[in-house]
């Protein structure tokens, strides 16, 4: 194991303890490196921002995509106190996070009230089985707007 994973994830697990001591949100915070720099770092502010989508590795991406202008992290890694829900895992996907590192799991942090399993099966039914009731409106019109994007030659490609 190289001496620079563990000094990040540990700098990860202090910055979460900091922020929780602090009283500035969950037990959680992410670090994106590159190169083995330090490119951004990023907290949870759940609850100071009353923001749902403000957990630790969300942060993180935005600050980083920020620090570096633009919106693909690839050749980064992502070193966090606890292993990402699915929306965090979502978002590492998305920017094209090349690693994560992670200390806690998902079953720690399930024991200590941070439970997302019923996530993960929600995510794995179909949408009109879902908790969240779902329902197609426009679809003619929401397909024909994917269309436009498609024949748009001057489109700058995720």
């Amino acid at each position: 194991m190289n001496a620079h994973h563990i000094e990040f994830i540990r700098k990860a697990i202090k910055l979460a303890q900091h922020n929780m001591r602090q009283g500035h949100g969950g037990p959680f915070a992410a670090i994106i490196v590159k190169d083995g720099i330090e490119i951004a770092s990023g907290c949870n502010s759940v609850t100071t921002n009353n923001d749902p989508t403000a957990h630790a590795e969300v942060m993180a991406i935005r600050n980083a995509c920020e620090k570096l202008s633009t919106w693909k992290l690839e050749g980064c890694d992502l070193y966090t106190s606890c292993e990402p829900c699915p929306m965090c895992l979502s978002a590492a996907y998305w920017a094209g996070v090349s690693k994560i590192w992670f200390s806690a799991k998902s079953e720690d942090a399930c024991f200590a009230g941070f439970d997302d399993s019923h996530i993960y099966q929600e995510i794995a039914k179909p949408a009109n089985q879902r908790k969240i009731d779902m329902s197609v409106l426009l679809p003619t019109e929401g397909k024909a707007l994917l269309n436009e994007w498609v024949n748009m030659p001057n489109k700058i490609e995720y």
